[in-house]
């Protein structure tokens, strides 16, 4: 067992203004961040996926135990049969498994069975969370597994986005044909599937509206 050893924590404290200025920039960023699902077929620089996992890598996790995998796909075979296997999953959830009330929900956003972006997609980033690890021939459970590669994923969303990239967050229901496709260890369990691009020219969104501040944020003070 690691015992604590600790470092000086270090960082830059901006100026007010400064500070302002970033936050004002990065806010206004974020807010044109959609989730894409027509991607041009356009080479993407490995180097801008590799820094966003990375900035994903730095994220915090229980006990600092960091319990994900990412899993890079651009095999268009491996693309193949991950849209096979997830549209399959999909027909079944329309068709036999939502219900009426989930069905409702998701009308706003356009969705259907057909998922064309898991082979559009220059890459596709299977997230996988880790139970647990093995150390010294022992099985050792991991923290806050869930939250952690949750953060994760975040951070990943962001780095992306300010790379100037487009992505979607699909979660077929179930998963598990990822763990098989991709040769997954038993520890692992699938998380989210992230297509990653640049939009199509003609891609189109959904209108949404998000709640204002007011609406999901209270201050006591």
């Amino acid at each position: 067992m690691t015992s604590y050893s600790p470092e000086r924590h270090r960082s830059e404290r901006l100026a007010e203004a400064q500070a302002l200025a970033r936050s004002e920039e990065h806010l206004a960023s974020m807010q044109t961040r959609r989730s894409v699902r027509r991607f041009a077929p356009d080479a993407v620089p490995p180097a801008l996926v590799e820094n966003a996992l990375r900035v994903a890598g730095s994220a915090p996790s229980g006990a600092n135990q960091q319990p994900w995998t990412f899993v890079v796909v651009t095999d268009e075979e491996v693309k193949r049969r991950i849209r096979a296997a997830a549209e399959h999953e999909e027909e079944l959830l329309y068709r036999e498994r939502a219900t009426d009330e989930y069905l409702r929900a998701i009308e706003p956003i356009g969705t259907t069975a057909s998922k064309p972006h898991l082979t559009e997609a220059p890459y596709l980033i299977a997230v996988f969370e880790q139970a647990w690890h093995w150390e010294d021939s022992e099985k050792r459970k991991h923290y806050y597994v869930r939250e952690s590669v949750g953060i994760a994923v975040g951070f990943l969303l962001t780095a992306l986005h300010l790379s100037g990239l487009a992505t979607l967050t699909h979660a077929p229901s179930p998963m598990g044909f990822l763990r098989e496709i991709l040769d997954r260890p038993e520890n692992e369990r699938p998380f989210l599937l992230i297509p990653v691009g640049y939009p199509a020219d003609d891609a189109e969104v959904p209108r949404l509206e998000k709640k204002t501040l007011d609406e999901f944020a209270i201050f006591v003070s």
